[in-house]
């Protein structure tokens, strides 16, 4: 399958952001290199939704390079993911791959978020990880991806968008919450919007609390809502 390059731009977040709460006005372009858990539901489509869906000065322009079952190191070695990183110009490179629970695929995360983030920084931008998830029948894995994200991030002075953390927020609130789909490991719709709130909070660091949804009711978008901003207040860098 041919990786999904895909081209959205949006307006982002709101008027009363203030210095410190984000990137300040202008253009921000952000590249995905990850997975299906990246591509399912669009999500970078869904976080150029956000940004259309408020009011302000800050525009984002998104380029998603996705392949099935990719980590990080078959990025390295693909030309398609490489070629785009070269074209320069990324305010963020936002890096996904599997959960990496396993003591193993905890060190290529971290050695390969370390390679990639010393190349981002060489082309001006700002390196960052968007922490995934287990399948549902591996729950008893969630610390352990969370702490392996966590570390990569560190070792490699990235930003950590922790969606993971704010599936787990989201289900402290209500355990009904939907957010896997059939297959038990991919996001369902919500649990893609989820993790677009917490990649857009962590990113911009403007408020997600009180954005309008057109797919969720009110109080479950605000459930949604409330996870991220918890999930990047205690666990994003």
């Amino acid at each position: 399958m041919p990786p999904r390059l895909a081209l959205l731009a949006g307006l982002a977040l709101a008027a009363c952001a203030c210095a410190d709460s984000g990137p300040a006005a202008g253009t921000l372009r952000v590249l995905f290199l990850g997975n299906s858990l990246t591509y399912a539901n669009d999500l970078p489509a869904q976080l150029a939704e956000l940004a259309q869906g408020t009011a302000g000065e800050l525009a984002i322009e998104v380029r998603d390079v996705s392949l099935p079952g990719y980590a990080l190191e078959d990025h390295w070695n693909t030309a398609a993911s490489m070629d785009a990183l070269a074209e320069g110009g990324w305010g963020v490179v936002i890096l996904q791959q599997g959960p990496s629970s396993l003591p193993e695929n905890q060190v290529f995360l971290r050695d390969w978020a370390v390679r990639f983030a010393d190349r981002i920084r060489e082309l001006g931008g700002r390196p960052a990880l968007y922490m995934v998830w287990p399948e549902n029948t591996r729950l008893d894995a969630f610390d352990a991806v969370s702490q392996s994200y966590r570390n990569a991030a560190e070792a490699a002075g990235a930003e950590l968008y922790p969606a993971g953390e704010a599936w787990r927020a989201a289900w402290r609130a209500d355990p009904s919450l939907a957010l896997y789909d059939t297959d038990g490991f991919h996001p369902s719709r919500m649990g893609s919007y989820l993790a677009a709130l917490t990649i857009y909070h962590g990113l911009t660091r403007r408020p997600v609390v009180g954005l309008a949804s057109a797919e969720f009711a009110p109080e479950v978008a605000r459930v949604l809502q409330e996870a991220a901003e918890e999930a990047v207040g205690q666990f994003g860098r």
